[in-house]
């Protein structure tokens, strides 16, 4: 059985010809060169490449860890950037860092700018500044770049070790000061838990201590008798406490008769007492009556005064001593 044929595709459609192709290829192409452009200029906008800037040179022995765009910080905060690095005629690396003019001020002419290369993460450029007083750091300023290292220390810290770890093994070695000590305090030891104990360690050898024990248990014995006889001595029958006791019994007898012969003087003191009140009586009475003959003898000389002065004939003065 024949099959049908089938009928012939129909032709597609062409498509219609873009009116002004090239112009729109151009006017796109334009506007991405603007947008990158544009997008070029705003990132050097906020990297501040149209910011006024001063230039601030550190110099340092090595430059090593510093690299082109890094940050100077101050207390955390970027205050300037690295524009250059170049070496000097003098040897020395020279860091040129831009700082924005509105940060220029915490930087002073007394400031100090570090290098920190840690053990771990990228060297860090800190500038420090202790007195904001200070006049601020001029433009093309050239400072010193002080670098801290904690990698150069590794080395210094090894060779310690090494020589604490040779001083260790030679105190532990086995002809060491500290392992002949070691082994003279176990003989020591020994001894002490010996038959002797102490002794025999004082004494040195096995001989001697006994000698030593034997003198000493000897005194012993000396020390205990002589304690005897000092005991029967004092506290004997006819000891020397007794002597004593009875020589308290006869010193309480006389101070007893101290005592009376005492009382019989408070007596005696007290009527002596009585007849010197008297006396001083008597003698205040005396020097009434004194003053009172005083008077009269006064009384007497102005009579005979006042006589002589009216008697016609001369007499010669006759004197009254007063007694």
């Amino acid at each position: 059985m024949n099959e049908p044929t089938p009928a012939p595709a129909a032709p597609a459609p062409e498509a219609a010809p873009v009116r002004h192709a090239e112009f729109k290829a151009a006017l796109l192409l334009l506007l991405m060169v603007a947008l990158v452009a544009s997008a070029v200029l705003y990132l050097m906008y906020a990297r501040g490449a149209f910011e006024p800037t001063q230039r601030l040179v550190l110099t340092t022995d090595n430059s090593e860890g510093v690299a082109v765009g890094m940050d100077m910080t101050f207390a955390g905060f970027p205050v300037g950037r690295v524009l250059r690095i170049e070496l000097g005629a003098d040897g020395k690396a020279r860091v040129l860092v831009d700082v924005p003019e509105k940060d220029a001020h915490w930087l002073r002419s007394t400031s100090i700018f570090t290098l920190e290369r840690g053990l771990v993460g990228g060297a860090r450029l800190r500038a420090f500044s202790g007195i904001p007083t200070d006049p601020p750091l001029k433009d093309g300023a050239e400072r010193e770049l002080l670098v801290g290292d904690a990698a150069a220390e590794i080395p210094r810290l090894l060779s310690a070790a090494k020589d604490l770890l040779n001083n260790v093994a030679a105190l532990t070695a086995a002809d060491s000061s500290l392992g002949n000590s070691l082994r003279n305090v176990e003989g020591v030891t020994e001894k002490l838990n010996g038959p002797g104990g102490a002794m025999g360690l004082i004494a040195g050898e096995d001989r001697k201590a006994q000698e030593l024990l034997r003198n000493a248990n000897s005194l012993i014995v000396k020390a205990d008798k002589l304690v005897g006889n000092a005991d029967n001595r004092v506290f004997g029958k006819n000891g020397v406490a007794n002597d004593a006791q009875v020589a308290v019994v006869q010193l309480n007898g006389l101070l007893s008769d101290a005592r009376a012969s005492l009382k019989k003087m408070d007596a005696v003191l007290v009527e002596a007492q009585a007849v010197g009140a008297n006396a001083r009586v008597a003698t205040e009475d005396l020097g009434a009556l004194r003053a009172d003959v005083d008077s009269n003898l006064r009384r007497i000389e102005q009579l005979v005064n006042e006589i002589n002065r009216k008697w016609p004939f001369k007499r010669e003065d006759t004197e009254i001593k007063l007694p």
